[in-house]
């Protein structure tokens, strides 16, 4: 695909640098790039200093019509929906519109792993590339993790392993453009996002977009625990195998589940097992999913069976994910703030050791709270809030299940929740911040609340030493 010479608007710079990746390789390429981002200049200074080596041009604060009007092509931050009347404009007057994902696949010179689903997928791909790079140290992690695919293509040959964590918002990009991943998963499905697609069948879709594309000698693997993909398996072009924490009966060639405590591949030949439960660091039942899942897309992929299980056994986790922080006193801090919804914040309570101390709340992304409070009703032993668009929301479900008296405020800062959490007992206790909501409002992002948490922490640790 040439770039030399093209006018490229970026639409959306990001304050965490969702369009650095982007923005770079096109000047590198020798396009005129234009970036402009809503947000102001000081917000952003982080963003463009990063890219102050390369010939950009920046519209900050604003959209200019005639910056859309007249570039060749416009790269659409995901987070830019579809029915942006700039991207309208762009599209009237005839320019390509792509996304960073969209223009990876189209210069990705190896054929893809990808990875999406409401809850796991970051594990799942990063421990997708953790199994293969234990084979293949070449291999390339990338995608909806905060690393640019397109920084990473200088490193990418013919057959070197890529694995890409996919979110729908950039799934909707790649559907546009006809385009899905040799390789893909997904990994369950979920209302999430509803502040966005309005209804589950949009948000569905644009999941679906991973395999709608793939032709039939192409490999989507599927949960088959999961009501919704089993509706969805019939509709995919490509060739479908399950994954799942129980056992398959009659599972297709590709297909990996667990059996009781041994982790089950269905090969061309013959069924293996190619690890136990003892080789595995993460707990829950979730990750014994986001295992299989990973697992069968690294044997697809070409690994050994027999190298699975070393590699497993030295996987830790992932950051912001039921992550320790520390233990002070007696508590255990666990930063999970990646939960961004009710589902998520489920699977911390119930796998979590108790009593647990749950930090929960934050932004409304209009999804019912029902569950999480029945949940938090017989898994939380108190709850301190977040103030947030949906704290009250979240706080209204609770008292409705009875979890008043679990109840020990409401905060406006995560420091002061913290500390409230960690005075509330002196009884050995989990401390997690699971928020089952979005960040926005107190934070940037929800890795901003993460790395926010991991501070405040730190300053008890060291308190607690004084």
């Amino acid at each position: 695909m040439q770039l030399r010479g093209k006018k490229i608007v970026v639409m959306g710079l990001g304050v965490h640098g969702g369009g650095l990746g982007v923005a770079r390789y096109c000047a590198e390429q020798g396009a005129s790039v234009l970036v402009t981002d809503l947000r102001s200049a000081d917000l952003l200074q982080d963003s463009v200093a990063a890219l102050a080596d390369v010939p950009i041009t920046y519209v900050l604060g604003e959209h200019r019509d005639d910056d859309f009007r007249t570039c060749d092509i416009l790269v659409q931050n995901p987070a830019v929906p579809a029915t942006s009347p700039f991207v309208a404009i762009a599209r009237a007057a005839g320019a390509q519109i792509e996304m960073e994902m969209t223009l990876f696949f189209r210069l990705c010179p190896a054929p893809i792993i990808a990875v999406t689903g409401t809850k796991g997928k970051t594990t799942t791909a990063t421990l997708t590339a953790h199994l293969l790079k234990s084979w293949r140290s070449d291999t390339i992690l990338a995608g909806n993790m905060r690393i640019s695919a397109l920084a990473q293509l200088a490193l990418i040959g013919p057959d070197t392993p890529v694995v890409l964590e996919l979110s729908s918002f950039v799934l909707e990009g790649l559907g546009a453009a006809g385009l899905s991943p040799a390789i893909a998963a997904i990994t369950n499905i979920h209302p999430d996002h509803l502040d966005r697609y309005g209804t589950m069948p949009a948000y569905i879709a644009a999941k679906a977009a991973i395999g709608a594309h793939q032709q039939p000698a192409d490999f989507l693997l599927l949960n088959a625990r999961d009501a919704v993909l089993q509706e969805l398996a019939p509709t995919m072009p490509g060739t479908v195998a399950w994954s799942a924490t129980a056992s398959i009966p009659d599972a297709p060639i590709g297909s990996v589940y667990w059996n009781a405590d041994a982790l089950h591949a269905v090969l061309a030949h013959k069924t293996v097992i190619v690890a136990t439960q003892a080789d595995v660091q993460l707990s829950g039942m979730h990750n014994r999913a986001n295992i299989a899942t990973a697992v069968a897309l690294a044997l697809r992929a070409g690994m050994p069976p027999e190298r699975i299980a070393p590699a497993l056994a030295s996987f830790m986790g992932v950051e912001h994910r039921q992550e320790v922080v520390a233990s002070i006193s007696g508590h255990v801090f666990i930063n999970d703030t990646a939960a961004t919804m009710p589902d998520a914040a489920i699977a911390a309570l119930v796998s979590l050791p108790q009593p647990i101390i749950w930090i929960a709340g934050g932004a409304d992304k209009k999804l019912s709270f029902e569950a999480l409070a029945a949940t938090a009703v017989s898994h939380a032993s108190h709850i301190v809030l977040l103030q947030g668009s949906a704290t009250e929301l979240l706080h209204d479900a609770l008292v409705r299940h009875g979890a008043a008296k679990q109840i020990i405020g409401s905060y406006d800062s995560l420091e002061s929740a913290v500390r409230a959490a960690h005075a509330v007992s002196s009884q050995p206790a989990t401390v997690a911040l699971s928020p089952g909501c979005a960040s926005f409002g107190m934070f940037r992002n929800e890795f901003h609340r993460g790395e926010e948490f991991r501070r405040i922490v730190r300053i008890l640790e060291e308190e607690a030493a004084e």
